[in-house]
């Protein structure tokens, strides 16, 4: 019997000709039988891809053979065989989509400017010398926090990524810019933006999460400073690290505690909502 696996890992690295590995990597994925979704841009790749283990692992051996890539950090994930509808690679002008690809810089090293990044017991070293000054900022959509974060974050209102550079311009968040500001999100790939931006806008002291929520509850499940369930881009909609995860979503219908996410078309017309079972199912 297949184990099915997910892996998530992106590179930020100067590509000259990303049509052409976009090619590359869609003809790797098609002859492993693999499915998911891949976006790359002149800025590098970001992948989340999912099948067999065994030809996963075939899949990490041949994009690692690409000298640029052959660091990745590449986060693996139990799957069900069925988490993605189909395979995508595209090229796109940004990895993630903040709508201002000409502010960000590349170079081998990645995102010049980003913040600091902190293993996630440098996180815990820093909240233990910083204690209440340390702000968590979420790097992610409201749906996506609502039934996960770190103790305490401030979380936005933002529905896609392209909002938060209005957010950051409209001075929300002004009053944070000279306390420590550790940014997160699921992999670490928005806040490799998401920290750059920050800073160029004045925050002057910007870390980010090596490895993301992912790598943070890797490390310490729901026994640290992260409380609820972790949003995933594929059929699962949501994970927990233990089998004590904290529920902190609340059903958009009725208002009981519950981490189910699904499509559900609120009053105000949006896709995914977080809903209970109950009320979806009814």
């Amino acid at each position: 019997m297949s184990t099915p696996k997910i892996v998530l890992f992106y590179v930020f690295t100067p590509l000259p000709d990303p049509d052409a590995i976009r090619l590359w990597q869609h003809s790797i994925c098609a002859s492993l039988g693999l499915r998911g979704r891949i976006i790359v841009s002149r800025h590098g790749i970001n992948s989340t891809v999912g099948g067999d283990i065994r030809q996963v692992k075939r899949y990490v051996r041949a994009t690692r053979e690409y000298p640029a890539f052959k660091n990745a950090d590449i986060k693996w994930s139990d799957g069900t065989g069925d988490d993605f509808p189909r395979l995508s690679v595209k090229v796109r002008p940004e990895i993630v989509t903040f709508g201002v690809p000409d502010e960000i810089e590349v170079d081998e090293s990645g995102v010049v400017g980003g913040g600091a990044h902190l293993s996630p017991a440098q996180v815990h070293e820093l909240v233990a010398a910083r204690g209440e000054d340390v702000v968590f900022f979420d790097g992610r959509n409201r749906i996506e926090a609502a039934v996960g974060h770190f103790a305490g974050a401030v979380s936005t209102d933002a529905e896609t990524t392209r909002d938060f550079v209005p957010l950051l311009d409209s001075g929300a968040y002004d009053h944070l810019k000279d306390r420590p500001i550790v940014t997160y999100c699921t992999g670490g790939v928005r806040c490799e933006v998401l920290s750059a931006l920050m800073r160029h806008r004045g925050f002057s002291e910007v870390y980010q999460i090596d490895g993301g929520i992912v790598r943070y509850g890797e490390t310490f499940g729901d026994d640290g400073l992260w409380e609820g369930s972790l949003y995933v881009f594929d059929s699962r909609m949501s994970t927990d690290f233990s089998d004590h995860a904290k529920v902190v979503g609340q059903c958009v219908e009725c208002g009981v505690p519950t981490n189910h996410v699904a499509n559900h078309p609120d009053h105000d017309g949006r896709e995914l909502a977080v809903i209970c079972q109950d009320c979806f199912g009814g």
